[in-house]
């Protein structure tokens, strides 16, 4: 998004290229995930970050990929506090919530259908688009509030919601139900054998874009760049070694604690290995702390590898959508190169078409996903320009 109505041309330049190449870089990781699940041997049927029956290249390879979701919707919410420079707070909030309910439309639909290749829509999975759409339509009533107010909230859900993981309901009732879409992971009966999976309970993720919102008061015109360097890597540096300390301390802050492994290795996996459904505390500390520092880092620079990623930083949405399509595509092509006709691929069992037993190793899974990347440079700059090029507010919700 552009902010040059309100701000010096050098500063909106800066902060446009950091922001833009943070989120450029977590949406090509984002690819690898994506690649993994569907590309590699028997991705749908294993989890890569089991101690018990993991590999460090596996394990690192899912692993590395936990920072995408939350910078994501991190940045999301400091791009709401961007476009808040050059709109009013009434015209920012119908904003948010009509781009909100127009990104959980477009989760329950287009996103589902490119996952599971079902026309019957028998899955319906919540994803990251659905925990981002409804973080925009609360953050719009939210802008009203104290600023002060904002941030405290979104520290208080963010340190405070894994108080809450002992939390259950009678299974099938309505508190239940409205429980799982909050903070807890579950599969709810929507009839006819149609299911739904809050793979991404919206508490957490509400908090994350909020906070990200209040960050981006350091992008205020009256904010110089060495300060705003500066504070962004010492949020970054305090929320990692916040993490050292709770996690060390084995008692609060993720619902699975860590413990000594067969080798230090694998002890320093099990220190790591923090939950991302819903993402608790650590989780969110330990991929937000590297993110801010690398915004620090990125602050003011103008280095030529940046405008690669900067290209798929600018139109997620579009990225998002396209690669995952072609991951999936590649996946059945797959399939069938090793025989298997289009009529034998189930794509109702909850698995997106995916078969034990067929898949290619993981070192040839990174060479898809160098490919997958490759291919969506060019289709992401040709639709950054045609959004550039035109003036009408409907490519502000594409």
């Amino acid at each position: 998004m552009s902010v040059t109505a309100t701000l010096p041309l050098n500063r909106v330049a800066a902060r446009i290229l950091s922001i833009d190449t943070v989120r450029g870089i977590v949406m090509v990781i984002m690819a690898l995930d994506h690649t993994r699940d569907f590309i590699h041997l028997n991705g749908f049927f294993y989890n890569a970050t089991d101690l018990n029956t993991t590999t460090p290249s596996l394990f690192l390879t899912r692993w590395v990929t936990h920072f995408c979701a939350p910078t994501f919707v991190f940045l999301a919410g400091t791009s709401a506090y961007l476009m808040s420079l050059k709109k009013t707070k009434p015209e920012l909030s119908v904003f948010l919530l009509t781009r909100g309910v127009w990104l959980m439309f477009v989760d329950i639909t287009v996103v589902n259908l490119i996952i599971w290749f079902d026309i019957t829509f028998s899955v319906t999975a919540l994803e990251v688009i659905w925990a981002t759409g409804v973080g925009m339509v609360i953050l719009s009533g939210l802008l009203f509030l104290p600023p002060r107010l904002v941030l405290t909230l979104g520290l208080l859900i963010l340190f405070g919601h894994n108080a809450t993981d002992s939390v259950s309901f009678q299974p099938g009732t309505a508190l239940d139900t409205l429980w799982s879409m909050l903070h807890r992971p579950n599969a709810i009966p929507l009839g006819s054998g149609r299911i739904a999976i809050t793979m991404y309970p919206v508490l957490p993720w509400i908090g994350i874009l909020i906070l990200g919102y209040c960050l981006g008061e350091l992008f205020s015109p009256d904010v110089e760049p060495a300060k705003r360097s500066r504070m962004l890597r010492w949020i970054g540096m305090v929320a990692i070694t916040v993490f050292v300390l709770i996690r060390a301390l084995n008692r609060y802050g993720d619902p699975v604690p860590w413990a000594v492994q067969k080798t230090p290795l694998f002890t320093l996996f099990s220190f790591i290995n923090v939950t991302k459904y819903p993402p608790s505390l650590l989780f969110t500390l330990i991929t937000l702390g590297p993110a801010l520092l690398l915004l620090s880092w990125l602050e003011g620079k103008r280095a030529n590898w940046m405008n690669f990623f900067i290209v798929y930083g600018r139109v997620p949405l579009f990225y998002f959508l396209v690669h995952f399509l072609l991951i999936h595509v590649l996946s059945v092509l797959l399939l069938m190169s090793d025989g298997i006709p289009w009529s034998s691929i189930n794509f109702q069992n909850k698995t997106a078409g995916a078969m034990p037993d067929h898949g290619l190793s993981l070192g040839l899974t990174y060479g898809v996903w160098i490919l997958v990347i490759l291919v969506m440079y060019p289709l992401c700059k040709a639709y950054g320009r045609i959004k550039n090029r035109s003036r009408s507010p409907i490519w502000s919700y594409l």
